[in-house]
């Protein structure tokens, strides 16, 4: 494999929601994986309907044990990567990890360590979270994510994370890295101190750093940052990333053979899909060669676009900021005679920003996301629309999602470091087409344009990003400690979870065009569908 780039590859889902235009009423059947399946007709749904799973096992909804092999192959999907499958002969020592006392290593007890029985903090390793909580009672349900045409009830469980009563590595043998790779995103400095943090707690002395994403790995001139409590105390009050970020990479192999030079036993990888992609080959390199390695992924998308789980760390973080840059639009629009603001935000596949932002500040009149396909032009147009809220209220605001409209642009081939394919700017295509048409029509339009994402991106995490970070950290050791590796930490129903990461990183996470939250979007902008 010449480039982590091969590795991080995410599959493309064939049916995305933003190929049905918004407010749809298709009937959509999804797997437990959150992969559309193709929609069915409204008419005659046949019971030999069959839904397709990632694992690629059809479901037979004429079988009358169909929920019964449904629930056997999601609990098969989302069983935890263990050591012990590599190593049956680890056995397991009691946890170090115990607030009750802070001395984790005593060398004068025999092995070394202490139990303390009698403190219930421990996970079980049976508990469970219940991934879907809403019950539909239809498919034409708003938001409705249906199993079988009778969207049956089938209760979905995924691993609890916390820390573990039995631990299947010594913390004095242990030398974990941490590796931040893709872009900024607030909230970066807070996992990587509290997963140093929560090291030393269990007894960790060897803690370092790989600088600049997975470059770090192979790049000569970058050493590593040696990390301990006093080094991280103090970093999570200024944004960035202590080790420094950067997409792409060195091959899986080399990235293997650099984790058994360096003698790492435990990597924690901080990154979005194409990061965990890459976290899940290492993975399966390290089992290959049959190294006990413990590779952990932390979800680090601003876009919010992870599989599952409720967000990520940093989109509560920028969505608060973006309000900054809607507020100034609406200023600047307000203030001027048939004013618009133009704002761009991030969001390639998925809205979610865009979405929650415009819904935050209602000050946002046409909110705009990839999901949701829109027309500038014609008479159901994006322009025609700014015409009428200039006639009606004198000026308007317009958020966008960078992915949004990229069918309006003139395509490229061009890829980053990470294989993503290159956009092009429809904020600034958006600014350029308003200017033009409002010229060619004879009506003034004072047009502004604010692109905020760089000042977003290098914010510091706010107080709920803060904690979700610190938690994520901390569950992230825990399940190192536990032995588990190939998976990634996320909320799921606001309760902590572990998944393995191949249920993740499928597809991005996209706004669902008939859920609850868009058409709350909708009914406070008052925007009419664009086609």
């Amino acid at each position: 494999m010449a480039s982590i780039s091969h590795a991080i590859t995410t599959t493309t889902n064939p049916y995305l929601p933003h190929l049905t235009p918004t407010r749809s009423r298709t009937l959509r059947f999804f797997h437990s994986s959150s992969s559309p399946l193709p929609p069915a007709k409204k008419a005659g749904v046949s019971a030999k309907l069959t839904a397709r799973s990632s694992s690629s096992a059809a479901v037979d909804f004429s079988d009358p044990d169909w929920k019964t092999k449904f629930q056997q192959d999601f609990e098969a999907r989302f069983r935890l990567p263990h050591i012990t499958e590599t190593f049956p002969d680890v056995a397991p020592i009691p946890s170090t990890f115990c607030l009750k006392m802070r001395t984790p290593i005593n060398n004068d007890l025999p092995g070394h360590y202490i139990s303390d029985e009698e403190w219930h903090g421990y996970i079980n390793n049976n508990d469970r979270v219940l991934l879907k909580t809403i019950y539909y009672s239809s498919p034409t349900s708003a938001g409705a994510e249906c199993i079988d045409p009778n969207c049956t009830w089938v209760e979905q469980w995924v691993h609890r994370a916390g820390p573990r009563e039995k631990i299947y590595f010594k913390p004095e043998e242990v030398k974990a890295a941490i590796v931040t790779c893709g872009g900024l995103c607030p909230g970066l400095n807070d996992v990587i101190r509290q997963i140093v943090i929560t090291l030393e707690i269990y007894g960790v002395k060897k803690i370092v750093g790989i600088p600049f994403g997975y470059r770090g790995f192979s790049d000569q001139e970058l050493t590593e940052v040696p990390l301990s409590r006093k080094v991280v105390q103090n970093i999570h009050l200024s944004g960035g990333s202590l080790l420094g970020v950067s997409r792409g990479g060195p091959g899986v192999s080399a990235i293997v053979d650099s984790l058994e030079e360096r003698g790492i036993n435990m990597l924690f990888v901080l990154g979005g899909n194409g990061t965990h992609a890459g976290a899940n080959a290492v993975h399966n390199e390290c089992r290959k060669r049959r190294l006990k390695v413990s590779v952990i992924g932390v979800p680090k998308t601003i876009d919010n676009d992870i599989l599952l789980m409720d967000k990520t760390f940093g989109f509560d973080t920028a969505v608060e900021e973006a309000q900054r840059a809607i507020n100034s639009a609406y200023i600047e629009a307000h203030s001027a005679y048939h004013g618009i603001g133009i704002v761009k935000l991030m969001g390639r596949s998925s809205g979610y920003i865009a979405m929650q932002a415009s819904l935050s500040s209602g000050q946002v009149d046409i909110c705009l996301i990839p999901e949701v396909p829109f027309n500038l032009h014609g008479p159901h147009g994006v322009l025609n629309h700014l015409k009428y809220l200039l006639e009606m209220k004198g000026s308007a605001v317009v958020c966008v999602a960078e992915g949004a409209g990229q069918d309006l642009l003139q395509k490229t081939n061009a890829t980053d470091a990470s294989g993503n394919t290159v956009f092009g700017d429809i904020g600034v295509y958006i600014q350029q087409e308003t200017k033009k048409y409002f010229k060619e029509i004879g009506v003034h339009a004072d047009v502004k344009y604010i692109d905020p994402t760089y000042m977003i991106r290098a914010c510091r995490a706010n107080a709920s990003d803060g904690i979700l970070c610190t938690v994520l950290g901390q569950n992230a050791v825990h399940g190192a400690f536990a032995g588990y590796s190939g998976i990634t930490v996320g909320l799921c129903n606001t309760h902590y979870a572990y998944f393995p990461i191949p249920e993740v990183i499928s597809h991005p996470r996209l706004v669902d065009p008939n859920s609850r939250m868009w058409h709350r979007c909708l009914t406070s902008t008052g925007q009419p569908d664009f086609i």
